[in-house]
């Protein structure tokens, strides 16, 4: 088989960043235009400099926030996979001891004379 899923699914994660970037640039276009309409003695250059100010550093504040949430979303995966590693440890452990006990069950029961 080919790597199609693999490409695909990498295609679609590019696009969604691309779309989330086109939607947080919007927001902040629309909250830049929203604030520097609030001063009215700006000029539009000095207006148009404020948007594009406002603009990057909307961008650049979701952008921390994406990275906060994916790396605590990396700490919260290697906590899980830690834990179930532990879980699954544990249960086999469990599981082994019971299958000696049932074998030394069964070897006692077995012995002539016991």
């Amino acid at each position: 088989m080919d790597d199609r899923p693999t490409a695909a699914g990498a295609l679609i994660r590019e696009l969604e960043g691309h779309l989330l970037i086109a939607a947080a640039r919007a927001e902040g276009r629309a909250e830049a235009v929203r604030f520097a309409g609030s001063l009215v003695w700006l000029t539009d250059s000095q207006r148009e400099e404020v948007e594009a100010h406002y603009e990057e550093a909307h961008l650049a504040l979701a952008r921390r926030s994406w990275e906060r949430t994916a790396r605590r979303g990396s700490e919260l995966r290697a906590e899980y996979e830690e834990r179930y590693r532990a879980l699954r440890r544990r249960w086999w452990a469990t599981a082994l001891v019971g299958a000696a006990l049932v074998l030394a069950a069964l070897a006692l029961t077995t012995v002539p004379g016991a």
